[in-house]
């Protein structure tokens, strides 16, 4: 007899389901990715800002973000936790975006490029040490290789850390608005 109380109680409270408004990165005609209330972006701005955040709300254009500040901490026994120590939240309107996300397919160029880079260097040092220790066996053609594939590998890792830049090869940034607007009575 209680449950028959209760039933009236449910159909009485008004309930209102509202869609977030959600932004799409673009390729043309066809969608790469959407953004939501909730989901992790990373991008830059045109003055050369990094976020790496979580999306909170996408109202009137704009991205209201909160990026959270982690930190490893050492314990006692010597071992490190990892430890939330604050947040920010951020503001940003969506046609500020420069670059989004992470161009990530197949092989990882800026790994590759990092790779070489490291490789380059170590060779360049190990030929000018053999070069003030015993000239005889100096070799400049491995010397040029070296410092070749060390600028290689530099290069590899400034194109690796591009993403996806918004007006070139067709990316762009969408915002989809799905408010509806008040009526008045």
């Amino acid at each position: 007899m209680r449950w028959f109380l209760l039933i009236p109680l449910f159909f009485a409270l008004p309930v209102n389901g509202q869609q977030a408004d959600f932004i799409v990165l673009k390729k043309k005609a066809k969608t790469i990715k959407s953004y939501y209330a909730g989901t992790q972006i990373e991008f830059i701005t045109h003055t050369g800002v990094y976020r790496n955040a979580l999306i909170e709300n996408i109202r009137n254009d704009s991205l209201f973000l909160r990026e959270f500040l982690v930190q490893r901490i050492p314990t006692q026994l010597g071992v490190f936790i990892t430890d939330t120590a604050g947040s920010f939240h951020y503001a940003y309107h969506y046609s500020q975006i420069a670059r989004i996300g992470k161009k990530q397919k197949g092989f990882n160029i800026q790994a590759g490029g990092a790779s070489l880079l490291g490789g380059g260097i170590l060779l360049t040092l190990g030929e000018g040490v053999v070069y003030l220790v015993d000239k005889s066996k100096f070799s400049p053609g491995l010397l040029t290789a070296s410092a070749g594939l060390g600028a290689i590998g530099y290069l590899l890792t400034r194109v690796g850390r591009k993403g996806f830049v918004i007006g070139k090869h067709g990316y762009r940034i969408e915002y989809i608005d799905l408010t509806t607007p008040k009526q008045k009575n």
